[in-house]
Parts: C-alpha cells; sequence; structure tokens
C-alpha cells in the first residue's frame, strides 16, 4: 500500500534533529555519547508509528532504545510521540534496517526488535524479508556476542519462514509462543498493528532467537 506524504514532514525531521539524528553514519561506535550514558542498546527494525518503542523506552529507563523506520510519513508520527514525551533514552533513525552496519559498530546493540515486519509473501521477494539471512548477518554484526532478537507477527507464513531461517543460520530458538495473546507472557506491549489483528481474533505469534557464540 503506498503511504501518503505527510506535508512539513522533512522539515519537522531536520528541525528535531536531537532526537533524529540527521547524520547517523557518524554516530557509529559512538552512540553512548549521544545518549550520554553507558546503558545497554535495543533497536527495533521497521518501528512504524512508535507505540512500541516509546512505551519500552518510557518503561524502562535503565535501557537505551532506537526506533528504526524507512518511511518518512510514518516515522514523522513517531517524532511526535517523542516530541511529546521528551524521552532521553530514546532516538529514532530515518535509514533503511537492511543497512545497520554503516550506523552501528560490531556489537554496539543489545538486542534487536522485529513487529509485524513485511511478509513479503511472494517468493521472489524472499531477500526483503527482515528475518532473510543477509539481515541475520547485518544483526548478528552490530549485536553484542550471542545477542537475541526478539520477533513478533500476526503471520503465520512468516512466523513459519522466521523459524526456519533462524535455525538455518544456527540460531538457538529460545522462546516460541504459538498464540502469544493465550499465554502467560507477561509485560507485552502491543504496537498499533498487533492491537488490531488481535481485536479482529488473529493469532500472534513471537519467538527470541539468539545467536551462537561466535568463535
Amino acid at each position: 500500500m503506498r503511504l501518503r506524504k505527510k506535508p512539513g514532514a522533512p522539515a519537522k525531521i531536520a528541525e528535531y534533529s536531537q532526537y533524529i539524528a540527521n547524520t547517523p553514519e557518524e554516530w557509529i561506535g559512538k552512540w553512548y555519547d549521544r545518549f550520554k550514558n553507558d546503558y545497554p542498546i535495543h533497536i527495533e527494525v521497521g518501528t512504524g508509528k512508535g507505540r512500541f518503542i516509546t512505551e519500552m523506552a518510557k518503561i524502562h529507563p535503565e535501557i537505551n532504545y532506537i526506533g528504526i523506520e524507512l518511511q518518512e510519513s510514518v516515522i514523522v508520527v513517531a517524532l511526535d510521540k517523542l516530541i511529546e514525551e521528551k524521552l532521553p533514552n530514546l532516538q529514532l533513525l530515518h535509514v533503511n534496517g537492511g543497512s545497520l552496519t554503516q550506523y552501528f559498530a560490531k556489537g554496539e546493540v543489545d538486542r534487536v526488535y522485529l513487529n509485524f515486519s513485511d511478509p513479503w509473501p511472494k517468493s521472489r521477494h524472499e531477500k526483503r524479508r527482515l528475518t532473510f539471512s543477509s539481515f541475520l548477518k547485518n544483526y548478528e554484526e552490530v549485536l553484542i556476542p550471542e545477542g537475541e532478537i526478539h520477533f513478533k507477527t500476526d503471520n503465520q507464513g512468516l512466523f513459519e519462514y522466521s523459524l526456519s531461517s533462524f535455525s538455518k543460520y544456527g540460531m538457538i530458538l529460545d522462546q516460541v509462543w504459538l498464540n502469544l495473546h493465550e499465554s502467560s507472557f507477561e509485560d507485552n506491549i502491543m504496537t498499533e498493528y498487533e492491537e488490531k489483528f488481535s481485536n479482529r481474533g488473529q493469532r500472534i505469534y513471537r519467538t527470541v532467537a539468539k545467536f551462537p557464540k561466535r568463535k
């Protein structure tokens, strides 16, 4: 679905550079300096309108969060939330999530969140899925040793594909939920999509996958 452009979005993104790094490549290896602390860094690739990452930052002030979103008309909505909340432990990046190694040094990130990523259901689009092997390689590069991916989706096909992709890459499936909202999982923060799909009675799938220890 083609997204409508939001008038004034580029200007707002430029104006609030304290929340969105306009030249993020300059902060590679120095994100602790930007946050002015040495807390763990968790990133969300495909942060959308920012509900999840904003709520996580509010609940966990002892963790630094970075929301990554390519769509300008969407990230500006997340920016509005951040401007209102003024959270010192949250930053946004208006960049392509497939280029993480351009913005983060090796081992600079402690955790990756993938929430309701585009399923790209056609076989010819497999390489665009955020759990394809080339993306996993990028995540592994920027994550700490034995770093984790926390993955949620409503799409059963994408979930099954992702479990297989994680396994083929040699990752350890630490936990798997086939119906998250009917489980005993606590403190779940819903995204906008998650709330919509859940209200329709759709299952929500979740897994935590850990990279193997580097040799």
